[in-house]
């Protein structure tokens, strides 16, 4: 029996011409970069590391999950079932970020407070305060997800579209 090795490029063309995905990421991608300039208006710091952080204002999560179901709903229309999935994972990324993800924040920022001799075993300590979202960080990113994919996709496409009507492809 023969293995070939190859590479089948007509998935990768699909992946690259799937226009909701990339303009999904895009919005989690500029709701993440945005937090840059969140944090150096609200505390006037320049922090690079919260592109990397969990929490924060926006939710670039709810703009991934908001825009990537938007996108869904435009495409495939808003009475199609995958629709219904895609607003379901929505609503639950973003309550979780909320309410589960959040509570978990300000629980760690409680046992950070303790103090030390408290402990038999000592747990590495700080643990991470930033996992969750304020309802208003969430609203942001919710608003923020569906405002940059719909354009997107409506006007520019695919980055496969994109780097075709550049004549790069």
């Amino acid at each position: 029996m023969i293995i070939q090795n190859s590479f089948d490029f007509s998935l990768l063309k699909e992946l690259f011409d799937n226009s909701v995905l990339a303009w999904g990421l895009i919005a989690c991608g500029i709701a993440q970069l945005s937090k840059l300039i969140f944090e150096l208006i609200s505390n006037k710091k320049w922090r690079p590391e919260v592109l990397l952080e969990t929490g924060g204002m926006p939710s670039s999560h709810s703009a991934l999950v908001t825009g990537t179901a938007a996108g869904v709903g435009s495409v495939m229309g808003f009475g199609d079932p995958l629709f219904a999935i895609a607003a379901t994972i929505a609503f639950v990324v973003m309550y979780d970020a909320s309410g589960i993800r959040r509570s978990a924040g300000l629980t760690a920022a409680r046992v950070n407070k303790l103090p030390k001799e408290l402990w038999t075993s000592k747990p590495e300590l700080p643990l991470k305060e930033s996992l969750g979202h304020t309802r208003l960080e969430v609203f942001i990113g919710s608003v923020l997800g569906p405002a940059i994919a719909l354009p997107g996709i409506f006007y520019i496409g695919s980055p496969l579209h994109l780097l075709q009507s550049m004549g790069l492809l």
